[in-house]
């Protein structure tokens, strides 16, 4: 009869809350999102895009390839988004067993003394006023998700467990990107090291043969001193050059999560970075891009949030059952010693002073926040893509106009050096000009090819390539 009573309870319970909990909690819709033209002007229907790409597929330089594995192997920031996923599993069997009845076991040993005049016994009568009692006992406790509370909460914890898995995609994709631009960087900076150096080694030629010049007066001391200072002024460059060397070793030690100290690396020359840059299409963002699903996870969990926050209005009902041993005595513990009560309550919330609609309205706000976070982070997205693209395809057309620069500028320096050989046509000035003019050119020229190689980084990182 008591078996049949439990049952008759926990099916209403369960019907009630089939057919109650649809209506205080609403189904999760997908907010909606405008990806159109997001690439401005890239309006492409071919879905093939570069973020499919392995890392070790994009990048053909071996060096950087192991710089990268290093990176992800230590790189503490990584490692802390590892740990943030754990944290969210946790959270979530946390809201799981929330779901199952809870269930504890509790053995007590009680003795006790009464007071003989609180018992108001007869003249000449007395009895034990001390009593030693045994209990061993199981008790269980059980809320109803009748409204789906208790569902709402795994769904936000499940949720915030896909948020952190997507936070760590999208720090190891920042993580490959920056190992990456930095690398490049160097090469540049060695290349620009290189070059300085080369006209450091010309301007000191330069002030020999100034001085030949004067002693044949075919130039004066303000020549030799103007060559003396041209030298000085490329020679200033190198430490800077060498400083910011040092700083982006350190820089790129950091991101491998090691101490300060030098780094393997290529020349810039050597780099051969792939030219086939397909984007794909703007929706692919929503799949591709962690940063923007990191986003949209949020946006479900503050919507159970909001669910779980209308459920307060209603009542709660919970289940407890307890039973177990009872005796005087160890001797016959078990001997008609059993006990048992099973108890149902409803707590429905009458005067709290605002606490539910405050929740609700605090858990809304937070919906619309994080629904107008994730839009603009996929607003991002798109302006990043564009932006890396448009720096690639700039960067390639200065190629051309850049070598005709610098060839035509050499040309300029060898004149002016002939010319103020053997011509009183011009003077150290138009010579001081020129070489400095191509000095500025060839470091253009480097900063033209780092650019192109970033811009790739940039562009494979913004459609959300790394992860894979």
């Amino acid at each position: 009869m008591r078996k049949s009573i439990i049952k008759y309870i926990l099916l209403i319970t369960a019907m009630t809350g089939a057919s109650l909990s649809c209506k205080v909690t609403r189904p999760f819709r997908d907010a909606g999102t405008v990806t159109n033209d997001l690439y401005r002007g890239q309006n492409s229907t071919d879905t093939t895009t570069i973020a499919t790409l392995p890392w070790g597929s994009l990048f053909a330089d071996t060096t950087l390839n192991g710089l990268i594995k290093e990176g992800l192997d230590n790189n503490l920031n990584l490692k802390t988004a590892i740990q943030k996923i754990a944290e969210a599993q946790a959270a979530l069997g946390q809201a799981r067993g929330a779901l199952f009845p809870s269930l504890s076991g509790n053995a007590t040993v009680t003795r006790s003394k009464q007071s003989e005049a609180s018992l108001n016994l007869p003249a000449g009568y007395s009895v034990s006023t001390l009593t030693t009692s045994y209990q061993l006992s199981l008790s269980s406790s059980w809320e109803a998700d009748i409204w789906g509370k208790l569902g709402s909460a795994k769904k936000a914890a499940y949720a915030n467990l896909l948020q952190s898995d997507a936070a760590k995609r999208a720090v190891q994709t920042q993580l490959i990107a920056d190992i990456a631009n930095n690398y490049y960087n160097l090469l540049a900076l060695d290349k620009q090291l290189e070059i300085t150096n080369q006209a450091v080694q010309f301007r000191i030629k330069d002030v020999e043969t100034m001085k030949t010049l004067k002693e044949g007066d075919v130039v004066t001391g303000a020549a030799v001193v103007q060559s003396e200072a041209n030298r000085y002024a490329a020679e200033v460059a190198i430490p800077d050059i060498k400083r910011n060397i040092r700083e982006t070793e350190n820089a790129i030690d950091l991101l491998l999560g090691r101490p300060p100290g030098p780094i393997n690396r290529a020349k810039l020359d050597d780099q051969q970075p792939v030219s086939n840059l397909q984007t794909g299409i703007p929706s692919q963002l929503l799949q591709n891009r962690p940063d923007v699903q990191q986003a949209q996870y949020a946006f479900r969990a503050a919507f159970e949030n909001t669910n779980q926050a209308r459920t307060y209005f209603y009542p709660a009902l919970t289940i407890t059952a307890s039973g177990g041993f009872s005796n005087l005595t160890l001797k016959d513990f078990f001997v008609n010693s059993i006990f048992y009560n099973i108890a149902a309550g409803l707590t429905q919330p009458i005067f709290n002073q605002g606490i539910n609609k405050a929740r609700l309205k605090t858990a809304q706000a937070q919906q619309m926040e994080a629904l107008n976070n994730f839009q603009q982070t996929l607003l991002v997205a798109g302006q990043e893509v564009s932006n890396a693209l448009y720096a690639y395809q700039t960067g390639i057309e200065k190629d051309t106009s850049r070598t005709k620069e610098i060839e035509a500028l050499r040309k300029s320096v060898d004149y002016t050096q002939q010319l103020l050989r053997y011509s009183s046509a011009t003077n150290y000035n138009d010579v001081l000009i020129a070489e400095q003019a191509l000095l500025a050119a060839r470091i253009s020229g480097i900063n033209d090819r780092l650019q192109q190689l970033q811009a790739i980084v940039n562009l494979y990182r913004a459609l959300g390539g790394g992860w894979r």
